[in-house]
């Protein structure tokens, strides 16, 4: 028999917690149930105890974004709340005592005091724009209009849930690559500065008959170990100097298509953003936000500029009158298949759920594109590390054998 702490409200909305005895999950709901509890949160581990010491620094909450799993579980925990027949102010009360971030908890209740107050839901959401996006705001407006908030804070559970779901899988795939990076660079520059400087004694006085490639790679470990500031700094500002770029208004479209077309990594981008576009679309679209609003917000969540330009001229059409599938085809950025099931969804009439369909199959695609372009990087960054540890071995080698004047 496991353990399992439990939170939940009894039948007057009020907050208890414990813990219960089970053989497993599902019979640990249901004994939580027939304790006549309404369950928000149950798990095997039990919950951290904080601290009683903080340190905060005035000013500094400013700056403290709230992480995306913390909207995600006062989503969840609402969620659950209101559809088991809580009031929408107990609701958030309930929740803002469940949020153990603090600053997610001052913004929570925030939230609370402004509904508490008399403001709608969403109005007070869209006091803070840094925690909830306009996605999250538009869905929670329409749920509002249409009476259905419960369904409308399920499905933007679910949309949540999908999408943290797609960065941690893509984090995870970068793991391995980050890590050789990290540990063959940290290699090189042992190279560079221990062991190449030791060599300087053999070639001392030599350097009339010192072979060029011996001489620059001194010459460059001598940089390194001596002026690394120097290297640290000129990087910083490169790296500085391209991410401002990238970002411009002129150098962000050249970069995108860039990226888009290089082989196996434009691929994968492409199909994120294809399952982003259609899985936003669709929630968008089951929540009851209009088509042309909801297609300004998945644009704004559109991190390509090339496939956003694309989105642009499908707003216009549609603004036209038009479906949505022509104008994908004419832009030809979209995959075919992707334009193919729209097509599909516009002629039966199921467009909504065709979108479901598009985002749940660029999922999966997305998942053996990872594969392939992690399987990628790995050899590349293997190679091009074994070219930097060739290339020292080599110029310490031909510089000893010319300086013992060896023949070869």
């Amino acid at each position: 028999m496991a353990v399992f702490f439990y939170q939940a409200t009894d039948q007057k909305g009020k907050f208890v917690e414990g813990d219960i005895e089970a053989p497993d999950l599902r019979m640990a709901i249901e004994k939580v149930r027939k304790l006549r509890y309404y369950p928000i949160k149950i798990t095997a581990d039990q919950p951290a105890k904080q601290s009683g010491i903080r340190f905060k620094i005035p000013g500094l909450e400013l700056f403290q974004g709230i992480p995306k799993r913390e909207i995600l579980h006062f989503t969840q925990q609402l969620s659950t709340l209101v559809t088991s027949g809580l009031t929408l102010d107990r609701s958030l009360s309930i929740t803002v005592n469940l949020t153990q971030h603090e600053r997610a908890r001052e913004i929570f209740a925030d939230v609370q005091k402004r509904v508490h107050s008399g403001s709608t839901f969403s109005e007070a959401l869209a006091v803070h724009p840094k925690a909830f996006t306009k996605l999250y705001i538009s869905m929670i407006r329409a749920g509002e209009a249409g009476g259905v908030l419960n369904i409308v804070l399920e499905r933007l559970s679910t949309f949540l849930e999908a999408t943290q779901d797609m960065k941690n899988k893509i984090l995870t795939s970068l793991s391995y690559p980050i890590f050789l990076l990290v540990i063959g660079g940290g290699a090189v520059v042992f190279l560079l500065t221990i062991v190449v400087p030791k060599f300087n004694m053999i070639f001392e006085g030599m350097e009339s008959r010192m072979p060029l490639i011996t001489s620059i790679l001194l010459k460059f470990s001598d940089f390194v170990t001596h002026y690394w500031w120097a290297f640290l700094i000129g990087l910083a500002l490169t790296c500085i100097g391209f991410f401002k770029y990238i970002r411009s208004e002129e150098g962000k479209p050249r970069w995108d298509a860039f990226l888009l077309g290089l082989p196996v990594f434009g691929d994968l981008i492409r199909k994120i953003e294809v399952s982003r576009f259609a899985r936003t679309m669709a929630t968008l679209q089951n929540s009851g936000v209009p088509v042309l609003q909801a297609l300004a917000i998945v644009r704004s969540i559109i991190n390509n500029s090339v496939i956003a330009k694309s989105i642009d001229s499908l707003h216009s059409a549609i603004k036209g009158g038009q479906g949505m599938s022509r104008p994908l085809q004419k832009a030809g950025v979209f995959p075919p298949l992707a334009v193919h099931m729209i097509v599909v969804g516009e002629e039966t009439g199921a467009l909504d759920d065709m979108l479901v369909k598009v985002a749940n199959t660029f999922d999966k695609e997305v998942d053996n594109a990872l594969k392939r372009a992690v399987g990628l990087i790995g050899p590349i960054l293997i190679f091009l590390l074994g070219l930097w540890v060739l290339f020292i071995v080599v110029s310490v080698l031909w510089g000893i054998i010319s300086v013992n004047d060896i023949a070869f």
